[in-house]
């Protein structure tokens, strides 16, 4: 192989994990956008935040709906990403588990308007349902498994009802400046310590 097809070889790599951190700029700086303007922002805010033409965003996702989908997901991703890293990094399994229940609260709360622009395609809807709950409930699963093996919590407690009783909590926070969900949530995941 000659110098010219190592230096091609090389490239190809670094171009898409360049292209991978521009999406993922993009992606953050739409999920910036819509928490602070909802998600019938201006495209052109988007574009701005993120430092990218507005055909970037559009050759990327065609419609808001698309790009909407691909902020979720991509939060979806680092909430999932983000349980095994807070078990490796915290004191205690039990920290983790508050951390990481922090952040999925902060997940629910942001979502502004998501339900509203996927109401007419109930199919996606229930298909990123899906997603949320197949990526999610198995890390909170762990963390809770690891605070019981720690003897921190009580065992036996299920993943899908606590993120179900966070969620359950997190209504209403986006009518009532009064409302405190994640105060509320917090108070419920103090209630699993063993005392």
């Amino acid at each position: 192989m000659n110098d010219g097809e190592e230096g091609a070889g090389r490239a190809v790599p670094s171009r898409r994990a360049d292209a991978r951190r521009n999406k993922e700029t993009l992606l953050d700086a739409a999920a910036a956008v819509f928490v602070a303007s909802g998600v019938e922002a201006p495209v052109r805010d988007i574009a701005a935040k993120a430092g990218v033409g507005l055909g970037t965003i559009y050759r990327h996702f065609p419609t808001r709906a698309d790009l909407i989908i691909a902020v979720y997901r991509h939060q979806v991703e680092a909430c999932a990403e983000a349980g095994p890293a807070l078990l490796a990094s915290c004191a205690t399994p039990y920290d983790a588990l508050r951390e990481w229940i922090d952040r999925f609260v902060e997940f629910l709360v942001t979502k502004h308007g998501l339900a509203a622009v996927l109401q007419s395609d109930d199919a996606g809807f229930e298909a990123l349902h899906a997603y949320f709950l197949d990526r999610l409930v198995p890390v909170c699963a762990r963390l809770l498994d690891a605070a019981a093996d720690a003897g921190e919590i009580s065992p036996g407690m299920d993943a899908f009802a606590l993120m179900r009783g966070a969620g359950n909590l997190c209504i209403g926070a986006e009518g009532d400046p009064r409302y405190d969900a994640r105060r509320l949530v917090g108070l419920l995941v103090a209630g699993l310590r063993r005392s």
